[in-house]
């Protein structure tokens, strides 16, 4: 037996509806369960707008959240009612079964249960006001009840309580009452449902295993690779990793500045970059655009710099708190002029530990900014990830040049083999140069003849191409079925999980079905790509932005017809929606394969 159990508690802004989400999935990742969440929340302040959490807890690696939950929590009935469809059949639904005032008809959660779905009616209110004498307790209450009703410990529950309010001990005596008042209601009831945890998996090989977002581990990434310098200025929703990185780098002895737009921030990230130091920014889509000049500065200076952009929904301000993966062309193309850099994306929030490490290598070797792309929903998930005991990631890939003797006229763009040229830093003896945004000659004095500056566009372009082979770094992973299939699924960043998922379902049905992600956006992994697809009948290419930027990217190298599966519903696409389509490309007709294939 195993577990795969999913928990969708809705509410109002100010009910706790994402503290308890919080509190739970630290609880169950105690407890040793492996955990993926996710939580939507809007825009509006508090006490508007609808929040909901949603976790899946499983003994088994999952990669996405489940359509269907099997527990629904209704904190507030407004809110809940669109959403109690969402509770699978025979899956438990906790809601209020008081009320304060009179309802209007069909107001409460009890008219909109199925008759497939288990009704577990509670007295929230009521026993949050008697045991911790307010009602602001309520999401406490219930998360006490889940535990009893399904025979969970509650001393992870308690432990995560507590380091919620570390330092108010007054609230988390109040909230553990409420805690204890909810678990006697859990254990008390009579269970209908069908929903039963199985043992926890044992633990692995030694790695410590945490619950941790993806900007957290972002944060974890670079702190590992040492990461001297950040520069940033607030935008959602890349806030946290400076929030994150605020709080931790002074303990490392390093240095952070707040600066006062994301040019400036940038621009300290270069200069930084210039000096040495290991250095970074984190922006979402408007600050990227922003920062397009002195990222070409960074390209033209050859000057290491690493830029984490968490995407959201747009254009312009757009939506803040919604998911998409619409940035893509702008992280590849946007700038003046053949400004090429380094594209990375990870895939769940493990790799964005792995990516954010790597980065600092890689901008380092190649001597280039570095892009490293994630969105909103990447950026908030949560995951259990195992970190390894030792950072693996190189400290210093550095190319500096032996300049003792101090040779007149340092080649600091030195047209070479490999097309990287040797590095100096400010103060190094026989190492002076100039750095400028002008096209240079190899001294990097101005030069803008046409043989130099074909010369030197060519080694800033030819140069990237080595990263292809990145020591330690996954350009490119496959899975499932191996040689020829029926359908092949390339996707990118957060939306891969979905598409695993999607491709496990695939198999079972017996469909030959294989998937693979794409790490390494640019350069594109033209000949990893191109024999993937040799393997395909036909290939689906999910994503979420309207275009299909990355199918355009894909068919500019590889000139084949692709199925594009482009969505922006703000929100993570939708498994069922992928295995619809592959079905659709794997019936034997191929029907509808070429309608959408461009």
């Amino acid at each position: 037996m195993s577990t795969d159990i999913q928990f969708a508690i809705i509410g109002s802004a100010g009910d706790g509806t994402i503290a308890a989400g919080d509190i739970l999935r630290r609880a169950m990742a105690e407890i040793g369960y492996r955990v993926i969440s996710f939580d939507l929340y809007p825009a509006e302040i508090r006490g508007f707008g609808k929040c909901i959490a949603r976790l899946r807890v499983t003994s088994e690696q999952a990669y996405s959240l489940k359509p269907k939950s099997d527990v629904l929590v209704s904190l507030d009935d407004s809110h809940a009612i669109p959403h109690a469809g969402e509770a699978r059949e025979w899956g438990a639904v906790v809601y209020e079964s008081g009320s304060v005032s009179a309802l209007a008809e069909g107001s409460h959660m009890s008219a909109h249960i199925d008759p497939g779905q288990i009704p577990y009616p509670l007295r929230i209110r009521e026993l949050s006001e008697k045991s911790t004498g307010s009602a602001r307790s309520r999401n406490i209450v219930v998360l006490g009840y889940l535990a009893g009703l399904f025979d969970l410990p509650l001393e992870p529950f308690l432990k995560a309580l507590n380091s919620k309010f570390k330092g108010k001990a007054d609230i988390a005596a109040k909230n553990e009452a409420g805690l204890r008042a909810g678990h006697g209601e859990g254990r008390a009831a009579f269970r209908l449902d069908d929903i039963r945890f199985a043992p926890p998996p044992a633990q692995g090989n030694g790695a410590k295993v945490e619950m941790i977002s993806g900007n957290a581990a972002v944060v974890r990434g670079a702190l590992d690779a040492g990461i001297a310098n950040f520069f940033g200025y607030p935008i959602t929703p890349a806030t946290s990793i400076m929030e994150r990185l605020a709080a931790e780098m002074p303990k490392h002895g390093t240095r952070l500045l707040q600066t006062e737009d994301e040019i400036a921030a940038i621009s300290a990230t270069v200069g930084a970059g210039f000096a040495g130091a290991r250095s970074a920014t984190a922006t979402s889509g408007p600050g990227l655009a922003l920062m397009a000049e002195m990222l070409g500065m960074a390209v033209i200076a050859e000057v290491p710099s690493v830029v984490f952009v968490s995407q959201r929904g747009g254009p312009s301000t757009g939506m803040p708190t919604k998911t998409e993966q619409s940035d893509l062309n702008m992280a590849v193309y946007g700038g003046h002029g053949d400004a090429p850099r380094i594209v990375l994306a990870p895939t769940n929030v493990e790799g964005c530990y792995r990516v954010a490490g790597k980065a600092f290598e890689i901008a380092e070797a190649y001597q280039t900014p570095v892009i490293v792309l994630l969105d909103l929903y990447l950026s908030n998930r949560y995951e259990t990830v195992p970190f390894p005991a030792k950072p693996p990631f190189d400290p210093d890939k550095s190319r500096y040049a032996d300049t003792r003797g101090g040779p007149a006229g340092f080649q600091r763009f030195a047209l070479t083999a490999d097309h990287i040229s040797p590095r100096s830093v400010p103060g190094q003896f026989g190492g002076m140069h100039v750095a400028t945004g002008l096209e240079h000659n190899e001294l990097g004095r101005p030069n803008d003849q046409p043989e130099m500056h074909t010369a030197m566009s060519r080694k800033r372009h030819e140069k990237l191409k080595a990263a292809l082979n990145h020591p330690d770094f996954t350009v490119t992973k496959r899975f499932g079925d191996e040689g020829k299939v029926d359908v092949g699924i390339i996707s990118w960043g957060s939306t891969f999980g979905e598409c695993l998922e999607a491709m496990i379902a695939a198999r079972s049905e017996g469909i030959r079905c294989a998937a693979m992600k794409v790490c390494m956006i640019w350069p594109f992994p033209v000949e990893a790509v191109s024999a993937f697809m040799e393997d395909c009948g036909q290939v689906l290419v999910p994503e979420l932005n309207y275009q299909g930027q990355f199918a355009g990217i894909l068919q500019s190298h590889i000139p084949r017809p692709v199925a594009r599966l482009a969505q922006v519903p703000g929100a993570p696409m939708e498994v069922e929606d992928i295995l619809c389509e592959i079905r659709r490309l794997a019936a034997p007709s191929g029907a509808g394969a070429d309608k959408q294939a461009v």
